[in-house]
């Protein structure tokens, strides 16, 4: 197939979850025979931390003017087998606009931020996708699961709503030789979140101050310059993701934090837990719902809340066993959260897409679901 994707990133890591996300899947497509097509605008925090400029497995058109680009995407959507808007698209309203309006056989929008998009439109709708897009697409792939999915189909009219978690992929991340650079007893890596900081307040830097003799390595970008951190906690404002995988395989343990729309909405891994599992190291989380349909708490992650139980994991548990729930863990996504896995699961809902889109009803039901969806 070829497959148009209009997305955040896919050039720079800084600060977004989304490029990571879009390299595994892309690379495992264009292994399976596809043929990628990435529109990115040329935004100037990521030009100026660009990681991977030029992707050897998809065709990637930077552009910093819509109007100037149109003639280009159009052309491309035109020849394409799938059309795929991802959320936080920068002219997402007018880029869904153009995809709706293509006759590419199979049009998705892929939310990398379920829960946040479906609070606004709740509230009426989003920056990046109006209430009145969504049951247009064929195909709504979600990077959350569970209850979230009846939600987007029976309030919002979404045809066929169904997860397509992230991934990763095993070439790039799997268990290294600890780097004395990144060797630790806790790591965390994400980008600052308001909402977030409590939890890291509580669940890294207060185990750092009571274990001064310890180890403690934060990474991410975006952190307020007057935040203090505990001595023998080392800052990172950016690590490119090849370092990622040496500092996984160079923590005792790493530290996984969810924002609170995630948590609400549960079903909600983030790419970082899945990589940190393929390095074999053992994780520390907190916890939400639908977590045990990915992880067994206990025997392949350990959830923890209070500063206390992090202090406990790291001075008291026998390091042997801290292994063996890593190794349990990238048991785990090895078998079921792979790059190819999730394209395979890709090209399964395609095949699925359109077999609904060539059922006599499928209209009918669209511009049912559609008028039910303005009217509410």
């Amino acid at each position: 197939m070829k497959i148009v994707i209009l997305g955040l990133s896919i050039t720079s890591s800084w600060g977004n979850g989304h490029a990571t996300t879009f390299r595994a899947l892309t690379r495992a497509l264009h292994a399976r025979g596809h043929h990628v097509v990435f529109f990115e605008r040329d935004l100037e925090w990521y030009a100026s931390n660009r990681d991977l400029p030029e992707p050897a497995f998809c065709r990637v058109v930077l552009f910093d003017d819509w109007s100037a680009i149109l003639p280009r995407l159009r052309t491309d959507l035109a020849e394409c087998d799938v059309a795929i808007l991802g959320s936080y698209f920068t002219d997402g309203i007018s880029a869904a606009t153009e995809v709706l309006n293509s006759c590419a056989p199979i049009k998705a929008f892929y939310d990398i931020d379920t829960p946040i998009t479906v609070a606004a439109l709740r509230d009426g709708g989003a920056e990046y996708l109006s209430l009145s897009q969504v049951p247009g697409f064929d195909l709504y792939l979600s990077f959350t699961g569970g209850p979230i999915l009846t939600e987007l189909e029976t309030r919002f009219g979404a045809r066929m709503a169904v997860p397509l978690y992230c991934s990763f992929d095993p070439n790039h991340y799997f268990r290294r030789k600890p780097y004395i650079r990144y060797q630790c007893d806790l790591s965390y890596m994400g980008t600052y979140a308001p909402d977030r900081q409590a939890k890291l307040d509580e669940l890294l830097c207060r185990p750092a101050a009571h274990l001064p003799e310890h180890k403690f390595i934060l990474a991410g970008s975006q952190y307020p310059s007057r935040m203090l951190w505990p001595k023998n906690v080392r800052r990172i404002i950016h690590l490119s993701p090849r370092w990622h995988a040496p500092l996984y395989s160079s923590s005792r343990a790493v530290l996984n934090l969810t924002r609170e729309k995630m948590v609400a909405a549960g079903y909600s891994p983030s790419v970082r837990l899945f990589e940190a599992a393929a390095c074999g190291a053992p994780i520390l989380s907190d916890s939400w719902p639908g977590l045990a349909n990915f992880f067994a708490p206990g025997s392949e992650i350990i959830l923890v809340t209070h500063a206390c139980e992090v202090i406990q994991q790291l001075y008291d548990r026998d390091p042997n066993e801290l292994d063996r729930i890593g190794a349990a863990a990238q048991a785990r996504v090895l078998a079921e959260h792979t790059a190819e896995r999730r394209a395979k699961q890709f090209e399964d809902y395609i095949q699925r897409a359109s077999a609904d889109a060539a059922a006599p009803s499928s209209k009918l039901l669209s511009a049912q679901r559609l008028e039910t969806t303005l009217a509410r």
